[in-house]
């Protein structure tokens, strides 16, 4: 049973209305952002109408704002956001959507000045947008506005993207749009790409970029976003009319040789019961080397072959691809096509591959996957020398998995690990590489034979006599 001072809303409620009225006015003081929050739910309880009024206010200002947002002030940014956005869907999308949507549309339109004066490397107030933009849709279904000027409100904001706020709204929006509005909204697109960017007279060019190529200016930047906006919205437009063929137009004959275009294009028109079609772009996608194929690419091709019927030149391929990248999935979908007692067999014949090949890191990683620590500490004492210290990322998890059955050969990794840290003086890894070596003096006692490798005190010697001078690693040491 929870105490009587616990922070819930029941124990809240007992206080009263008045004392949790003084108190929430003591919180709110110098804290901007409990303010707002408190303003918005008093204008909301009035009515949807001045709650609309108060978050209408409160975007105007941050749009208008200028002052450059820093990671310090940046969750306060975040929490106003949403708490702006919550208000909108929460609040005033139940009594009013139509008055939602027109905020939801101004919230968007935030994006672009906030963006200009923030930094959002994590990413949480592009997350906030993506967000609004799918609420957008919900509103718009919800409300199901003129399909002529939904389309018009779309094309303009997918020229006001630039920073991604808009990406997908086309298929967001394509149940409220509905056929009409999309037809319409593919009429103006290609309208909007007939119509040329204007050409200042030269004395007014401005430059923007400078490159190999020359300088790049104002007016031909435009005209190429204006093109990449009117591609990109016809080939959503098609997929969200279930053109396969409109998709497939966007992309000039050469493009469509790329082997994640190649790849794209035949995932649709596999779902339109092409396949034979799609082969055809999949086999004509120009593969370079070989060695480094999308897995796009791969899956898809094997989706058809199977689509076609070509069973046994799917399961070719799949082995192909396994040998090519040892990815487990490929191996365990081969297998699983295979008669009883050939499986075992050509498991065999797998973990023989994985183990000459040449990527060490790749030939671990996949025996981890395949949960054969046998086979990678093998591995690892078989190729030692080809160990690569500087891939902690890969080695410390695998040293931890083989430390318990193969003490050996976690040894010989996290020696790997020490070694690079102190013959290339990382000093922000020095505590990682005393913490290795701990392990190492406690796996020494589970391995009675060390064969071609130094025992643990002859390691610890060699390392103090050709790093004794790394006095803070040294310092680590207990």
């Amino acid at each position: 049973m929870a105490s009587k001072t616990t922070l819930n809303a029941k124990n809240l409620e007992a206080l009263g209305a008045e004392r949790l009225a003084q108190l929430l006015i003591e919180v709110s003081t110098g804290n901007a952002a409990a303010k707002r929050k408190l303003r918005l739910a008093l204008a909301g309880a009035q009515s949807p109408k001045e709650a609309a009024r108060e978050i209408t206010k409160r975007l105007t200002s941050i749009a208008r704002a200028r002052s450059f947002i820093t990671w310090k002030n940046r969750k306060a940014l975040v929490t106003d956001l949403e708490t702006q956005r919550r208000a909108i869907v929460e609040q005033i999308a139940p009594a009013d959507p139509d008055e939602a949507l027109a905020l939801m549309w101004r919230f968007m339109a935030l994006a672009t000045p906030v963006f200009e004066r923030c930094d959002d490397s994590s990413g949480t107030i592009i997350g906030i947008f993506h967000q609004a933009c799918a609420d957008l849709g919900q509103l718009a279904e919800k409300v199901r506005p003129d399909p002529q000027a939904l389309a018009g409100a779309v094309l303009d904001a997918l020229q006001d993207n630039g920073y991604g706020q808009y990406d997908g709204l086309i298929g967001i929006m394509a149940p409220a749009l509905g056929d009409e509005g999309l037809a319409a909204l593919k009429s103006m697109a290609e309208e909007l790409g007939r119509s040329p960017v204007p050409v200042p007279p030269k004395d007014q060019w401005k430059a923007v970029g400078w490159g190999t190529g020359g300088t790049t200016y104002e007016h031909e930047m435009r005209a190429r976003e204006r093109t990449s906006t009117v591609v990109m919205a016809l080939k959503d437009i098609a997929d969200a009319q279930g053109d396969v063929d409109g998709f497939i137009a966007q992309y000039d004959p050469k493009t469509r040789k790329v082997p994640q275009i190649a790849a794209k294009i035949a995932q649709r028109l596999l779902a339109a019961g092409r396949a034979g079609e799609a082969l055809g772009f999949l086999e004509r996608a120009e593969l370079g080397d070989g060695l480094r194929v999308p897995l796009a690419w791969q899956d898809i091709r094997l989706q058809t072959l199977e689509a076609l019927g070509r069973g046994e030149e799917a399961q070719a391929f799949r082995w192909d691809c396994f040998e090519r990248t040892l990815s487990d999935s490929y191996l365990r979908a081969y297998l699983k096509r295979l008669p009883d007692f050939d499986d075992i067999e050509a498991e065999e014949r797998a973990m023989a591959h994985a183990m000459a090949y040449p990527s060490l890191l790749r030939a671990l990683q996949f025996f981890l996957d395949w949960l054969a620590l046998d086979r990678a500490a093998d591995l690892l004492v078989a190729r030692h020398d080809e160990i690569d210290g500087d891939h902690y990322e890969y080695l410390a998890p695998a040293a931890e998995a083989l430390s318990e059955r193969h003490p050996l050969a976690a040894t010989l990794v996290l020696r790997a690990m020490i070694d690079f840290t102190l013959t290339r003086s990382r000093a922000k890894r020095y505590r990682y590489a005393a913490e290795h070596l701990a392990s190492c003096a406690r796996l020494a006692g589970d391995i009675p034979d060390f064969g071609a490798f130094e025992t643990h005190d002859v390691y610890e010697a060699r390392l103090r006599r050709e790093h004794g001078r790394k006095q803070s690693f040294w310092s680590q040491i207990g």
